[in-house]
């Protein structure tokens, strides 16, 4: 047995597309599925999480931590990550993604000066440390801002 095969057991499964209070005759009239009084039996049942007046839950545990709206997800490769491409190359996000060094940046891609570099490449990303930008021009190749 397999997860991808699972399925549920003959007839345990009913449709939820009948009618609901229709009369005895349907199965499903009178109360309509919903018992005898009560505050679930009525129109304007508690929302969800509501707890009968009890400290609900979710403002009974402690707050954790920030989030700044405003911070950005860089993600910092270092320089000898880049020996996997040709000499000559140019280098950006897509060719960086399509090699595997990185997934999906999702506000962009800094290129660190650790390591050694060997090749010419023309390089295109967000941003650059100071010893990567120097490091890339000094064997000739380009580290542009985009």
């Amino acid at each position: 047995m397999e997860l991808s095969n699972l399925r549920p057991a003959a007839g345990s499964v009913h449709s939820d597309n009948f009618r609901r209070g229709r009369g005895h005759g349907s199965g499903n009239g009178k109360t309509a599925g919903k018992g005898h009084k009560g505050q679930k039996a009525r129109s304007g049942a508690p929302r969800p999480g509501f707890e009968g007046g009890q400290m609900p839950l979710y403002r009974r545990l402690p707050k954790r931590g920030f989030k700044c709206r405003n911070s950005k997800e860089i993600v910092a490769i270092n320089l000898s990550a880049l020996e996997v491409f040709d000499n000559g190359a140019t280098v950006d996000v897509d060719a960086l993604i399509e090699k595997g060094i990185v997934k999906h940046p999702r506000d962009g891609v800094k290129i660190l000066g650790n390591g050694e570099l060997t090749k010419k490449l023309d390089v295109k990303v967000g941003a650059f440390s100071a010893s990567a930008k120097e490091k890339i021009e000094a064997l000739g190749g380009t580290a542009e801002v985009i």
